[in-house]
């Protein structure tokens, strides 16, 4: 009887938001800290007694002058995986922690193992705890795809203190958890998935990482809009945070760092899925642009800077007559808000009407983009949809495409160019003020769309 009022007085319910793990002493419709709206959710805490901690209680030890602080030097260590290192800026660092984020049958077990391959055969131990397939399932995946795996261990298991327990015996330089969210502590009272299990074990884990220097990589759900699932407090704990995008129907495969403590973000990593895992693309804007269709309407190849990595594109747009009282628009890879901007755009200023038409645009290839450079390709793509006419051959777009109908200037053209020049492109329309010499290009300059469309040979057949 006693136990049971020690467990009473150590047990209290509250309400804490999935979104940024803040907690309330009661329910309501809006999370008064990060003011999402249906995301408090009830959770019965019960506090811990005096035990020893599970982690391994990592301190950075008594305050030194600044002066006085060690440098890093160069801590990254390539991890054989091309693309996984161009993505975190040459590779991983010991001790540091990192969420990769995707869509269910994505490929990030996949990513996973190639990763443990590719260090195992460098000599590096690995661990790899699994606690959603069991050891056999990941056996066969690894035989499938060709890899050894002989420095490496794997364990099926959820049990945080079990875990921990196999890091202490193993020592790896490398901890691979799939996922965090189906891991739990024991000391925690509430379920696997949970706001507190989810950030109480990343914490743990987060602390043996550092305390020994190993590399750790979290496997992390996501919702149905993309963004990571649990506590918003998961992304601030981890160092790095990778988004592994793209469409599981396709081949193509993006890998970008989201956050990253140890460099810069937005370079990409591009992989293509086949029957041997996957596989580095070695010049992506040749595998966007090799199943394009020449002469036909609607297409407009742009360049873009993905990072700082130039590549080329190819705006699809579909422009068809309806009979319903709010034709329908629908944007794919593009934001939906740009898409109608444009659409008001060419019908103001350029009398290219499609408010009683379909308007359909699309990247094709599954590529996401979401700079102010491809406003041009893809106000030319509906240009020349809309009048079922092509645009140029050898032509690429570039620039920004501002409410007054004028063409504005983009970040790093030249680059954008010479990668147009490589693959074989002869002409790009550019804006005006564009300071571009050469590039080994014709360059075409223009101040409006207007003039963009003369240029592409889009006219303005349609015009009011």
């Amino acid at each position: 009887m006693d136990e049971y009022y020690s467990l009473m007085a150590r047990t209290r319910v509250l309400y804490r938001c999935s979104s940024c793990g803040a907690d309330q002493p009661k329910w309501a419709g809006q999370c008064p800290r990060c003011q999402g709206w249906a995301t408090l959710e009830e959770v019965t805490e019960v506090a811990a007694v005096k035990t020893d901690r599970v982690a391994s209680g990592w301190s950075g030890g008594a305050a030194v002058p600044f002066a006085e602080v060690a440098a890093l030097g160069d801590p990254v260590k390539e991890t054989g995986v091309v693309e996984f290192d161009r993505a975190l800026g040459g590779g991983l660092v010991p001790g540091s922690v990192t969420l990769l984020g995707g869509e269910p049958g994505i490929g990030k077990s996949t990513l996973l193992l190639q990763l443990a391959g590719a260090l195992s055969d460098a000599g590096s131990k690995v661990l790899y705890v699994s606690a959603e397939e069991s050891a056999a399932q990941l056996r066969r995946r690894a035989d499938r795809l060709g890899l050894k795996l002989q420095h490496t261990w794997v364990q099926a298991e959820t049990s945080l203190t079990s875990i921990i327990d196999e890091v202490k015996r193993i020592e790896p330089e490398l901890l691979l958890v799939d996922s965090i969210q189906t891991v739990a502590s024991p000391q925690v009272a509430s379920v696997p998935g949970s706001v507190t299990q989810v950030r109480d074990c990343a914490q743990a884990l987060l602390e043996v990482s550092k305390a020994r220097s190993m590399a750790t990589v979290l496997v992390g759900h996501v919702t149905k809009d993309g963004n990571l699932a649990g506590p918003r407090t998961l992304e601030h704990l981890v160092d790095t945070v990778l988004s592994f995008e793209g469409d599981r129907h396709q081949r193509l495969r993006f890998l970008r760092a989201v956050k990253h403590r140890f460099g810069a973000t937005g370079e990409p990593g591009v992989m293509e899925m086949t029957a041997e895992g996957l596989l580095p693309v070695p010049d992506p804007s040749g595998v966007f642009l090799s199943d394009r269709q020449a002469g036909a309407s609607g297409s407009a190849v742009v360049p873009i800077v993905d990072g700082h990595r130039p590549l080329l594109v190819e705006m699809q747009s579909l422009v068809v007559p309806s009979k319903a009282m709010t034709p329908r628009r629908a944007a794919q890879g593009v934001e939906m808000s740009r898409f109608s901007l444009l659409l008001a755009v060419l019908e103001r200023r350029c009398g290219i009407k499609t408010s009683d038409k379909e308007a359909y645009v699309s990247v094709a290839g599954g590529v996401r983009v979401a700079e102010p450079g491809t406003d041009l390709g893809i106000a030319m793509a509906v240009a020349s949809a809309a009048q079922d006419v092509p645009l140029r051959e050898g032509m690429v777009v570039c620039g920004e495409v501002g409410l007054a109908g004028e063409v504005r200037q983009v970040s790093q053209l030249e680059r954008r160019l010479d990668e147009a020049a490589r693959l074989g492109y002869t002409h790009a329309v550019v804006p005006k003020s564009a300071e571009v010499t050469d590039c080994g290009l014709i360059l075409v300059r223009v101040e409006s769309v207007r003039d963009a469309m003369r240029s592409c040979g889009v006219g303005l057949r349609s015009a009011a």
